[in-house]
């Protein structure tokens, strides 16, 4: 039996932990995976369940293993291998084909966040594409319009440490459920309480943290920047907002009063689906509570208001004057901790046009102008992950479009490439990761040998660009010589080694546990927060905090809600779960249907359906129903899962996805 050897190395999924790993290795095979137990006091001896069967996504049967060319129809997922020469020779003659007879907007790069490190994504493959004359394409299907608002208002300032959550009175948790997503933020919630802080949830639904919540508002979907404004107009009204702050740390107070005017306690419950009483008494916590942290999450930006609804809950911390002591403060996304160098692509011109992501089903249509005759898919399970997802599919089954899937797994995707490359996971490959929950810079070396042919991006991407002819070999930085610009561009370069040599963990310039307003400030050009900012105030469809109504049709009443779960990273894993997974229905939405728990259902709009059991709960909002995101076609009935319901919309600012919007009728079947 071979020697079992313990290795360190850290998580790059898209999550905001960045955990420090323990991995068991035998001979070539990864055998166990555990939190580390010193130098990372976020992991803390502990990873979610997600990661923990990261051996059974290393080494299971759905790994891809070598280069494989469509033998089959299209969507058939029949392939025969090939050698890796061949597999590059093919994609670089397509790519160059395809720019010269269609011109390089026919080429269309896809990936989002399956790896979040700095090495397999914007390095070569940007050079590949950008010197190719590719469309480019906006990344916008998670985290654009929180963004955007952090940007417009703090100018992305740091937000407060996990660490520091045991200093706060009052918690709120708005849009985000930890025990699924970024589970190490729990026990300092827990550390909080036990100090005796409060806690308040803002959540649809009857969350592990809501039921234990001092406070728990299930707002309509859609619905939370009316809520949000709500309590700043009550925390204006009450003359309880912090004036002498704003007058000295902000602008644009005055018309964020004015615009929150409108939305009295009443008007604002009978919006939100809430009761009066409710908010103000979340907004008689909120005033009272000092150090009151807010925890802001991704759902709330997943519909037609998310960049507006994200902008006001983050205007609350300044609008009752809760920064500048420690556990005071917002906590979002932490990624502007870090600046790094773009990678260099020379004189590459810039990309002739720019596709939205969301936008996939549209772009792949035969008769757009121009029309994508190349998708190139890395880094991202398109069918599993992209709005209107029976368009992504037609798409996708065009025999004009020749599709390269490079992945280290074969996803719903995978399944309709013409060219298959199989990728390295992040036990394989060198990977400088970044938290953005977490404070934490780590790199990550190959703990174990490459499984079967798989291939690094930087490698494989390096490789397309030379065989492209839009690059020589000797112009590529050596991956380890852009890892060490890399740390040199955050400024810090060898402190940052040191650290990095010393505890595994490198901290950015301004620390590890920054007090919001003493040790940052807001990035923006008078270091004050800009309560409405000019730019986001024109691309906001109605203006900056408008809430747009209800897109509801009578003949579809439902709400779907699709978050996250603890089975998946977005679609990662998705292929180690099997069997059917259930939609929750409300017990008094299934009862007016005829649905009993259990039950086969329909669920329908005008976009699809989906055909899947019906599990009915209590913790849900009446008039909610809840499908998770990160679904493959293997579980539910009929392969569609929530996105073949969601609309190709997009949010008010950012151009983001509007997978909340979904509006839906649900029905039992035989």
């Amino acid at each position: 039996m071979p020697e079992a050897i313990l290795r360190t190395t850290a998580c790059p999924l898209d999550c905001p932990d960045a955990c420090t790993l323990e991995v068991t290795v035998e001979g070539d095979r990864l055998a166990r995976v555990a939190g580390a137990r010193t130098g990372n006091p976020v992991t803390d001896g502990f990873i979610c369940g997600k990661v923990r069967r990261l051996p059974e996504h290393v080494h299971g049967e759905a790994r891809l293993r070598q280069p494989m060319r469509r033998k089959g129809a299209k969507g058939s997922g029949r392939f025969e291998p090939i050698s890796w020469d061949a597999a590059l020779d093919l994609a670089a003659a397509r790519l160059v084909e395809t720019r010269d007879r269609f011109g390089g907007a026919a080429i269309l790069p896809y990936s989002y966040g399956g790896s979040n490190g700095q090495l397999t994504q914007d390095t070569t493959d940007a050079l590949l594409f950008r010197r190719l004359g590719a469309s480019a394409l906006a990344r916008t299907v998670c985290a654009a319009p929180s963004g955007r608002a952090a940007t417009g208002l703090y100018g992305k300032m740091p937000g407060v440490a996990y660490t520091d959550y045991p200093e706060a009175r009052l918690i709120v948790v708005w849009g985000a459920n930890p025990r699924t997503s970024g589970v190490h933020l729990v026990p300092w919630i827990h550390a909080a309480r036990q100090r005796g802080a409060r806690l308040v949830v803002v959540d649809p639904r009857v969350t592990s943290l809501a039921a234990q919540a001092d406070l728990h508002l299930a707002p309509r979907p859609g619905t939370d920047v009316v809520l949000a404004l709500a309590v700043i107009r009550e925390l204006f009204a009450s003359g309880r907002a912090d004036r002498e702050f704003l007058r000295r740390h902000a602008r644009g107070h005055e018309e964020l009063e004015r615009r929150a005017a409108r939305w009295s306690l009443e008007a604002a419950a009978e919006v939100c689906g809430l009761e009066s009483g409710e908010i103000a008494r979340f907004a008689e916590l909120y005033a009272a509570s000092s150090p009151a942290i807010v925890r802001c999450g991704w759902g709330v930006e997943r519909n037609r208001n998310g960049g507006s609804a994200v902008a006001a809950i983050l205007a609350l911390p300044a609008v009752a004057g809760k920064f500048g002591v420690r556990g005071g403060g917002y906590t979002m996304s932490n990624s502007g901790a870090w600046k790094f160098a773009a990678f260099p692509v020379g004189d590459a011109p810039p990309p002739p046009r720019t596709i939205n992501m969301n936008l996939l089903g549209e772009a792949l249509r035969a008769e757009a102008e121009p029309p994508v005759r190349l998708l190139f898919v890395y880094n991202s399970n398109a069918l599993a992950t992209t709005p209107d997802q029976n368009a992504v599919r037609r798409g996708l089954a065009r025999e004009d479009l020749f599709t390269v899937v490079f992945d280290a797994v074969a996803t719903d995707t995978a399944a309709w490439a013409d060219l298959l490359l199989p990728a390295t996971t992040f036990v394989e490959h060198r990977e400088l990761s970044r938290g953005y929950g977490a404070y934490a810079l780590q790199l990550g070396e190959p703990v174990l040998p490459a499984v079967g042919e798989a291939r690094g991006n930087y490698r494989v991407f390096g490789d397309l660009a030379v065989r492209c002819g839009v690059a020589r070999r000797e112009e590529i930085p050596a991956e380890a010589a852009w890892v060490e610009a890399l740390l040199d561009s955050t400024g810090k370069g060898d402190a940052l080694r040191a650290e990095l040599a010393e505890r595994g963990l490198g901290t950015p310039p301004d620390g590890e546990a920054p007090v919001q307003f003493v040790d940052v400030f807001p990035r923006t050009a008078d270091r004050r927060v800009d309560l409405v900012p000019d730019e986001l105030d024109r691309e906001a469809p109605e203006g900056l905090y408008a809430f747009r109504a209800e897109p509801q049709e009578a003949r579809y009443p439902l709400a779907l809600i699709s978050p996250a779960s603890d089975r998946t990273t977005s679609s990662t894993f998705g292929q180690l779960h099997e069997g059917e997974v259930a939609a929750r229905l409300h017990p008094r939405d299934a009862a007016a249907r005829g649905i009993a728990d259990g039950a086969r259902i329909r669920m329908f709009n005008p976009l699809g359906e989906v055909i899947c059991r019906a599990r009915l709960s209590e913790s849900l909002r009446p008039g909610v129903v809840e499908l998770p995101k990160g679904l493959w076609q293997r579980h539910t009935e009929n392969g569609s899962t929530a996105c073949a319901l969601a609309p190709a919309t997009l949010t008010d600012l950012g151009g983001g996805a509007c997978f909340n919007d979904a509006r839906v009728e649900v029905e039992a079947l035989p």
